[in-house]
């Protein structure tokens, strides 16, 4: 399994960090899979503002559970690409 660090300071919204990948993945399938949350739940988090626009944001928990799902997916895209023939 790999190992996860986290950052200790942030740069900016989570969206802002993921912007490479925010139109390559299905945020609503990742939210419901990895967090048992509404995709509307992960994109105000990832905005920084949730539904009543008030600051939001990732406490720990949810920040090392985001990465680790990020991690799993990219190890479900690699086993999928290697199974090609």
């Amino acid at each position: 399994m790999a190992t996860m660090t986290l950052k200790e300071t942030q740069q900016g919204t989570m969206k802002k960090q993921l912007e490479d990948i925010l139109l390559a993945i299905s945020w609503r399938e990742l939210a419901n899979r990895y967090f048992e949350k509404s995709g509307s739940w992960l994109y105000h988090k990832l905005d920084g503002v949730d539904g009543n626009k008030k600051p939001t944001d990732f406490n720990t928990e949810e920040r090392y559970q985001l990465k680790g799902a990020l991690v799993d997916l990219a190890d479900r895209i690699r086993r999928a690409a290697d199974s090609i023939q």
